[in-house]
């Protein structure tokens, strides 16, 4: 069986402006200056406290704990608000729907929460496609391969057959962990250059692209 296992932020969703107003609202309640938007955008997948760690490595693990605390009560706000996005990147909902339709297994690695992948996924009636949605909050932050061995155990899939997607190092550095295949995409976070480095098999340029890629996996 075929697994495709999707990172969220930065390759389902665009949430940078979101997650950059909530990382600059958290820092701004603890009365620390926000980070500048590029360095918050640089540890996007990451689990929130190993984020605010090198957001800000000079402060102690409990400060490293009440931003995390405060950039969910800002994120939570927002929502509540009505005030989050999160678009789908184009053609994106299409691929989802062409890969569940091709006798593909399909599963989410995020540094989300399990309530902010659930709202995300729910928000863009995806959800039902998905066999197994690991989060940061039952697993340590990328590049542990702990979520991806659980996606693979839910969904029975075959390692050889099974390819993690994402944006970031992090991604790839977790599927090197987990011993299976990685594509990369253009359209996040991190540089193609960077994520070829880390081990990606190739990187997609387009959401067609990435399909393409996907078709050459036996």
């Amino acid at each position: 069986m075929k697994l495709a296992i999707f990172d969220c932020d930065g390759t389902l969703v665009d949430s940078q402006a979101d997650i950059c107003a909530a990382m600059e609202a958290a820092f701004s309640a603890a009365g620390l200056a926000p980070p500048e938007r590029h360095a918050t955008r640089r540890v996007v997948g990451l689990s929130l406290h190993e984020a605010m760690r090198q957001l800000y490595p000079q402060g102690a693990h409990s400060v490293h704990t009440d931003l995390t605390q405060l950039y969910k009560d800002a994120f939570r706000a927002r929502r509540e608000a009505g005030a989050v996005a999160e678009p789908l990147y184009d053609g994106i909902a299409r691929l989802i729907e062409h890969l569940a339709n091709d006798e593909w297994q399909l599963a989410v690695a995020t540094g989300k929460s399990d309530r902010g992948l659930a709202h995300c996924l729910a928000a863009h009636g995806l959800t039902k496609h998905f066999v197994s949605l690991q989060t940061a909050d039952r697993h340590p932050s990328k590049p542990d391969p702990s979520m991806i061995e659980q996606c693979i155990a839910d969904a029975g899939a075959d390692r050889a057959r099974t390819v993690m997607i994402g944006d970031t190092v992090y991604d790839i550095a977790m599927a090197c962990n987990a011993g299976v295949t990685s594509f990369g995409v253009d359209w996040g976070y991190h540089e193609t250059h960077e994520l070829i480095e880390a081990g990606a098999a190739d990187v997609a340029t387009s959401v067609a692209h990435l399909r393409d890629l996907l078709r050459g996996i036996a």
